[in-house]
């Protein structure tokens, strides 16, 4: 039977239906519900939930637009270095929707809820399910955010009480008006993870007041139109004009952009930065020209001061790339459910729902992940420091959070990169927002830490620790996997995740030699993270039965799924010395050395 052709045009002929992420980011999130669920008390759940309720609506409703706003490219940052008058000035013009963001995320106590504590321990995850729903529709101001966090901290740990008086309570004030942000400069022209190479010097000007001069050249500083900033600088002597070299020659600083009149204070923005993503966030390279600064506790002690802040923006790296594959998982599923291919949905074809279930286990990964670093976090700010929990806590949480951030954000980038991909060539396009989110996720994998640099720091705790912190490790583990076997799918990972630990146990009592440790660092570290997130997904899964939740089949299938032994047990491959040599030759030519 013919029929009449179809001719499209411009204006008639087929449209798809587009993807939304719903009206309601956390009614449409029973992973983050069940998680907090989990944690929290009742008593906590029933007081925070409404809120959590009201504020999913709210980014929809009013920080998707203002984001949207400023990722446009006619509103990205823009340096104005001289007036009409050859006065520099140095002001970074940003769009009023980036101030409105700041607002929003001041009244809504992003920073101030981990501070005010109004539920103790639990405080963290509280905050952090905030920050995770407003990371994706904030136009990275989430950025600035996390160092303030770390700031607030590490003023709340090593300020005076002059310090705390004035500094403390502006970074955590809901008040828009008297809110402040905080930057962080670590890095410099000669190295970005090697701090100690700093070319950047602080001279006592005043000891009475606590008052010292910096100079010197930050290559780096995000959130350059922050209030103030934490910085590392190489302390001089006040006596013999000497400095120490390394690492162990630099302070922690404290210092106000502006001085009281308005003006920067000692700071020349040599030009904003290029950056492949986070396009709306300000990041600068800035030299230092006398700029007026505190010293934060003890000189020489700036490397394991700024500690406290690195701990905290690493797990805001973590929830940043959480927030990024939620929110392209969402964009994917609800175009899977309304794309037509061969007759039939996206949702109904295998290979398609094949490739979205290995995102829903990146993304329940990183939940996991992610929430765990929280609730750690929170009892070790709120619990004495003596209580044998929180001494365990405190050793769980050194070891895992370089590898969350580590292997969590690397398979979060991989994750974002095929949700673009399973929408095909309209994934590809900016508007629809998975573009931006590639980008933006990119810099997990960079800031705070490269992945390399952070399998290091593994390394670094087990050698510090003589290699009790995996078998502590192991302890937390086995705990988790604890309990009774109520059906099949438990049993089966907690012998699967019981296997893949002595593996790993194994291939570390066996690696005597430095070369080969250092070139496994990576593969040790993304091992370590896969077991955790058995041991994780286990203990959801094990609650959701013993709940009798609607949904612990999902929480069963995700757990049988990640501890799938052909993956979970994949050895460590072996690298002698012989090896290691042969990877520099083929990367560096014949005459490469290590």
């Amino acid at each position: 039977m013919s029929v009449k052709p179809v001719v499209a045009s411009s204006d008639s002929g087929f449209r798809q239906s587009p993807p939304t992420q719903g009206s309601n980011v956390y009614e449409n999130d029973t992973v983050l519900q069940n998680i907090l669920k989990r944690h929290l008390p009742p008593s906590v759940m029933s007081q925070v939930e409404p809120d959590l309720h009201r504020f999913g609506k709210l980014v929809i409703d009013e920080c998707a637009p203002l984001a949207k706003k400023c990722e446009e490219p006619g509103n990205h940052p823009r340096l104005r270095q001289y007036d009409a008058w050859c006065q520099r000035v140095d002001d970074i013009v940003l769009p009023n929707e980036w101030t409105q963001l700041h607002d929003i995320a001041a009244r809504e106590g992003l920073v101030a809820i981990a501070y005010e504590r109004p539920h103790g321990e639990y405080s963290r995850l509280y905050q952090f399910a905030k920050q995770y729903m407003y990371m994706p529709f904030s136009a990275n101001v989430s950025c600035p955010l996390s160092m303030t966090d770390g700031a607030a901290r590490i003023v709340e740990l090593l300020g005076t009480p002059e310090m705390k008086q004035k500094y403390y309570k502006k970074l955590t004030s809901r008040d828009p008006r008297e809110f402040w942000t905080s930057g962080q400069w670590m890095t410099e022209r000669p190295g970005g993870s090697d701090v100690g190479r700093s070319e950047t010097i602080a001279e006592l000007e005043d000891e009475a007041n606590n008052v010292w001069s910096v100079k010197g050249f930050k290559w780096f500083s995000s959130a350059t139109t922050a209030d103030m900033t934490m910085l590392l600088a190489r302390t001089v002597d006040p006596k013999t004009g000497a400095v120490n070299p390394g690492s162990k020659g630099l302070s922690l600083y404290l210092a106000e952009l502006r001085k009281e009149d308005g003006t920067l204070n000692g700071v020349r923005v040599h030009r904003l930065k290029d950056k492949y993503g986070t396009k709306a966030l300000p990041t600068a390279e800035l030299e230092l020209v006398d700029m007026k600064a505190a010293l934060m506790g003890k000189p020489h002690r700036g490397v394991p001061n700024i500690t406290a802040i690195l701990n905290i923006t690493r797990i805001y790296s973590v929830a940043g790339t959480l927030a990024g594959v939620a929110s392209s998982l969402a964009i994917a599923k609800d175009f899977a459910r309304k794309r037509e291919a061969f007759g039939k949905t996206l949702a109904m074809q295998p290979l398609h729902v094949e490739t979205l279930v290995q995102l829903e286990l990146v993304y329940r990964a990183l939940a996991q992940m992610t929430f765990y670093e929280c609730l750690l976090l929170g009892r070790t700010e709120c619990i004495d420091e003596n209580n044998e929990q929180v001494k365990s806590d405190i050793k769980t949480l050194r070891f895992i959070t370089p590898i969350c951030k580590s292997f969590g954000c690397k398979i979060g980038i991989q994750a974002i990169s095929e949700a673009m991909e399973s929408l095909g060539g309209q994934g590809y396009m900016e508007d629809v927002g998975i573009a931006r989110a590639v980008r933006d996720a990119q810099v997990n994998t960079i800031w705070e830490g490269t992945t390399n640099v952070l399998g290091l720091d593994v390394l670094r705790v087990l050698k510090e620790t003589k290699g009790e912190a995996l078998f502590h490790f192991k302890e937390i583990i086995l705990d988790k996997i604890s309990g009774d076997k109520e059906v099949p799918v438990l049993e089966n990972a907690a012998e699967a995740i019981t296997i893949a630990l002595e593996k790993v146990i194994t291939f570390f009592s066996s690696v005597k030699n430095r070369l080969e440790l250092e070139a496994s660092a990576r593969d040790l570290t993304f091992a370590l993270g896969k077991i955790l997130v058995g041991g994780l997904l286990y203990e959801q899964a094990a609650w959701a039965v013993q709940s009798r939740l609607p949904n612990a089949e999902q929480d069963l299938i995700a757990l049988a799924r990640w501890c799938d032994p052909a993956d979970l047990h994949k050895d460590i491959p072996q690298r002698d010395d012989k090896k290691v040599l042969e990877n520099a030759k083929l990367v560096f030519g014949p005459d490469a050395k290590l």
